[in-house]
């Protein structure tokens, strides 16, 4: 018997309702983390602002603090998603250009809904600067971001004759800079989609460090 055509779109559709699911678990988490803050906050408060039952927060997460990783995740994933494009559509491409766009693309929040969006993570940043639990799982979030970069990285221009090694290392440098520019941000004031937002922060620490990594 033949497997039926619609099989693969029926598992796609399945996988992009869960991914829905668990971001709006995420949004709940957020809000009240933002709110009342991670210690304050219960996995069955996350649930209850999330419309679900308790059982279908932990078939999803482990714990209320892990709740929120696909919301600090996006950022990371929407990144990788342009260099690959920019690999893809410009073959041979400046790394250094090629990291600065696709940060700024990916950092510069389009309308409402994205400056919403991006002030959510900086109360789960500010959040996560007292909140051990909570800071972890914005570690993994960017571990995990790291990981799944050089194979990306490997196709633009520049990184032909480094090695695994050097690589990875290039990956870690470009992930931590984006990372340092956001957490000092959400330390200040600034609006996300201001002179003095992520993207803006993203570019210079960019910058700076592939100069300096020229250089030596």
């Amino acid at each position: 018997m033949s497997t039926p055509r619609t099989a693969p779109q029926q598992q796609s559709l399945t996988e992009r309702r869960k991914a829905a699911t668990q971001l709006d678990i995420a949004s709940a988490a957020a809000e009240l983390f933002a709110e009342r803050g991670p210690e304050a906050t219960t996995a069955e408060d996350i649930a209850l602002r999330a419309g679900i039952a308790l059982r279908t927060f932990y078939r999803y997460f482990r714990n209320k603090e892990d709740a929120v990783s696909p919301l600090l995740s996006t950022g990371g994933a929407r990144w990788r998603e342009l260099l690959a494009a920019q690999a893809a559509e410009l073959p041979g491409a400046d790394i250094e250009e090629a990291l600065v766009r696709a940060a700024r693309t990916s950092l510069t929040p389009v309308g409402a809904a994205g400056v919403a969006a991006m002030d959510s993570v900086r109360g789960l940043l500010r959040a996560a600067a007292a909140d051990p639990a909570l800071r972890a799982v914005w570690y993994r979030v960017n571990q995990e971001s790291e990981e799944q970069l050089p194979p990306v990285l490997r196709s633009l221009s520049g990184l032909g004759g480094l090695t695994e090694l050097e690589l990875k290392m290039v990956s870690a440098g470009a992930t931590d800079a984006i990372r340092l520019a956001l957490e000092e941000w959400a330390a200040t004031d600034e609006p996300a989609d201001g002179p003095k937002g992520p993207a803006a922060l993203a570019e210079q620490c960019l910058r700076r460090l592939l100069a300096w990594t020229a250089r030596n």
